[in-house]
């Protein structure tokens, strides 16, 4: 978790980025932004660092030779943590790196905000952090003020809504040699090819193979087992996979830490269906070069995530949704011959 209650700005260098394919260039300030007041530091610290507190993915920067030390913002940001008086060179050779791989034709140009915090906390320690935030969306704003007894009304073109971050990381300076803790904001815009210069590109990362993310993972991969693989294999209706749906988010809610053998006996049983879905894991792990243990303490936080994800609705035509929460047994599918229709028969006590 990061957070910033102690946290401040100690310098900010703000350039302007464009798109290569469309013929843009890229424009750097020539020194440090003048902060002239308390006010603005504050906005620019609202706007930069509050959409991180619900960010619970932790990254390293990486390269996909194996050496780090070939990934520019590994090496910009280990220059100006070492040396803070070559923050400025620095922040033109990010804005330069970042015009390198903006090539795709909807990358958006904007703003780039490179930015050297002190006192940003993660995970409970307090450490200094670089933080690079790029701006490709502008609004316009209405303000209305007093005038001559009345009202007046003006307006601001290609503002930016402090609400509403585009695109940030903040690289701490802590684990140095792995690639530093690194944490991400992605607004994806431009269709998915534009969206992965971001991370796979400018930054370069890999996650961290936390509790979180194993938490998550194994979810996801249990998820797109039972809605895409079981029906390869065994004969299931919809009510079966919510239900087996159902058990495995209560599994997660109610134990500690994951086993996967205890797992696969609660939640699924069926022998044969057990056998495809560690198959199906250990496919998972070879495409993508991740490794998720068989046992691993669970992130609460990754089990909220993933619950909203999880769906639990029986839809029926444009008619009908059930929404199945419990016993599948209490639910019957049939089919009426008079009718020529599938029916389900649902058995309850009392009306809520």
């Amino acid at each position: 978790m990061t957070t910033f209650f102690e946290a401040s700005l100690d310098t900010i260098s703000v350039h302007h980025v464009g798109n290569q394919a469309a013929g843009e260039m890229y424009t750097l300030s020539e020194k440090p932004l003048e902060l002239k007041d308390e006010i603005i530091p504050n906005l620019l610290l609202q706007y930069f660092l509050k959409p991180f507190e619900k960010v619970n993915e932790v990254y390293h920067l990486m390269h996909s030779s194996g050496d780090l030390a070939l990934n520019e913002i590994h090496n910009f940001t280990s220059k100006v943590f070492e040396d803070k008086e070559k923050f400025q060179e620095m922040s033109e050779q990010i804005a330069k790196h970042l015009y390198n791989v903006s090539s795709h034709p909807n990358i958006k140009g904007g703003e780039i905000y490179v930015v050297y915090f002190n006192n940003v906390q993660i995970e409970g320690n307090l450490l200094d952090a670089i933080g690079i935030f790029k701006s490709e969306n502008k609004e316009t704003y209405l303000k209305v003020y007093p005038d001559q007894g009345g009202f007046a009304v003006d307006y601001e073109r290609d503002a930016i809504n402090i609400n509403k971050l585009d695109k940030g990381v903040l690289i701490f300076n802590i684990e140095k040699e792995n690639g530093y803790k690194v944490v991400v904001v992605d607004k994806v815009s431009g269709g998915q090819d534009a969206a992965v210069y971001w991370k796979d590109e400018f930054l370069q990362l890999k996650i961290r193979n936390d509790s979180f993310n194993q938490t998550s993972n194994t979810l996801g991969i249990y998820k797109n087992f039972v809605t895409q693989k079981l029906d390869d294999e065994f004969e299931m209706s919809k009510a079966d996979k919510i239900d087996l749906l159902n058990r495995s988010m209560k599994y997660f809610k109610e134990k500690e830490t994951f086993d996967l053998d205890e797992f696969s006996e609660e939640v699924i049983s069926n022998p044969e269906a057990i056998t495809s879905f560690k198959n199906f894991k250990n496919q998972y792990e070879e495409e993508f070069d991740t490794k998720i243990a068989d046992s691993f303490e669970i992130s609460g936080n990754a089990v909220k995530k993933q619950a909203r994800v999880y769906k639990s609705v029986l839809k029926l035509d444009k008619n009908f949704h059930i929404y199945i929460h419990g016993d599948n047994k209490l639910i019957e599918k049939g089919f009426d011959d008079d009718k020529a229709m599938n029916y389900y028969k649902v058995y309850f006590k009392e009306e809520a």
